[in-house]
């Protein structure tokens, strides 16, 4: 009895700690992102930010990773290997991340914390048409996943459309014409804020490369089962991929040196390679302990968060019309993960979900497969 009252209350102290560690990474999240805003704002540009926490990242994972996981490395590094790598930090790092901070920079800090709820959904269709996913119309799993990535991506338009929308809308649709005594209709640019409208097609456009990503780096991580040292090699090369994209665009190596002193610009950069590192590896950590599903939900506790911190400390506000587009993404995401945490549990038991094959779904958020995160 001693035995397994002991067992229970490691359980139950388990459970407590890996909740609050994901709620933990969550509010991190969020001020990172508040962080990046404020960085950007005063004059750093995307490609400097990318640059100096990637590095920072490598040198804080790679004597971890050396610790830990260098048993795991593969003995000989194979051209398919190299270029996995070399895509996955050009897609994780330096795209991502460069798209993440300028759709950042035309909206806010809570529309790039919310955007990544649609992740999910794109990457269960990019594995359906990959056949990582296996997909039947008749089984009720595949139904609730396909109407909850197709929620994702209505909240996701209507906020974008609703947090682009100008306060001045009706004042300019009031109009009349001296004239003709005719309304007039607002142009365009006065209905919709342009700079919005692109920083939110840059966002989307930053997690579909990230739901790709995620896919890659999947595949990748059969041949090198090592993910901190994995983040860490990918950390190095996108530093490097994004100083010379930096180079070819703007034809030199900006330091951020006038903007920020050089303890500050190491400060910040400090803090982006912990967020980020501690991050995916508490993230990882969790995933094997209790799978994916638990730790994608609680992703929308990070928009709650940047929309809190983004109204105390930028002064920002947020649409009705803008809530209620991400209120249709939460509700697409978590019937897209109840669909994958059932989809798992009752394969077998449920005849019009079997594939025939014996295995189920071999699906890539199943609760017991944390391959894809």
């Amino acid at each position: 009895m001693r035995m397994m009252d002991h067992l229970m209350k490691k359980d139950v102290l388990e459970e407590v700690v890996i909740i609050s560690i994901l709620i933990g990474i969550q509010v991190v999240y969020a001020g990172n992102s508040i962080l990046m805003g404020y960085l950007m704002s005063i004059g750093l540009t995307p490609f400097t930010i990318v640059i100096y926490t990637s590095f920072a990242t490598f040198l804080l994972l790679s004597p971890i990773a050396f610790l830990f996981e260098r048993s795991k490395w593969p003995k000989k590094f194979s051209l398919k290997l190299l270029i996995q790598l070399v895509l996955i930090a050009f897609g994780g790092v330096t795209l991502f991340q460069s798209l993440l901070l300028k759709g950042i920079n035309l909206t806010s800090p809570a529309m790039a914390t919310s955007m990544p709820n649609l992740a999910p959904g794109i990457i269960f269709v990019i594995a359906w048409a990959l056949r990582l996913e296996k997909v039947k119309l008749s089984c009720i799993y595949s139904k609730v996943k396909i109407a909850g990535t197709l929620l994702c991506v209505a909240g996701a338009l209507t906020m974008s459309i609703m947090h682009s929308a100008k306060a001045e809308v009706a004042v300019g649709g009031n109009r009349q014409s001296e004239t003709s005594g005719m309304a007039v209709s607002p142009p365009l640019n006065v209905l919709f804020d342009k700079d919005k409208i692109i920083g939110c097609f840059y966002l989307m456009a930053a997690i579909f490369v990230l739901s790709t990503n995620v896919v890659l780096q999947a595949a990748t991580l059969g041949d090198f089962p090592a993910p901190m040292s994995l983040c860490a090699i990918t950390s190095l090369l996108g530093g490097f991929l994004t100083a010379a994209l930096q180079i070819l665009q703007y034809h030199k190596l900006e330091s951020g040196f006038p903007v920020l002193s050089v303890s500050n610009l190491i400060s910040y950069s400090l803090v982006g390679g912990v967020v980020s590192g501690t991050c995916v590896s508490f993230n990882g950590w969790a995933m094997k302990k209790r799978g994916p599903v638990l730790v994608s939900m609680f992703n929308p506790i990070g928009t709650v968060c940047s929309v809190v911190l983004s109204i105390f400390t930028l002064g920002e506000s947020f649409k009705l019309g803008s809530l209620a587009g991400m209120l249709l993404m939460f509700t697409g995401l978590y019937f897209v993960l109840w669909a994958k945490g059932k989809e798992g549990y009752n394969t077998y038991s449920n005849s019009s979900c079997s594939s025939g094959h014996g295995d189920g779904f071999a699906s890539e958020f199943d609760p017991e497969k944390p391959l894809l995160s």
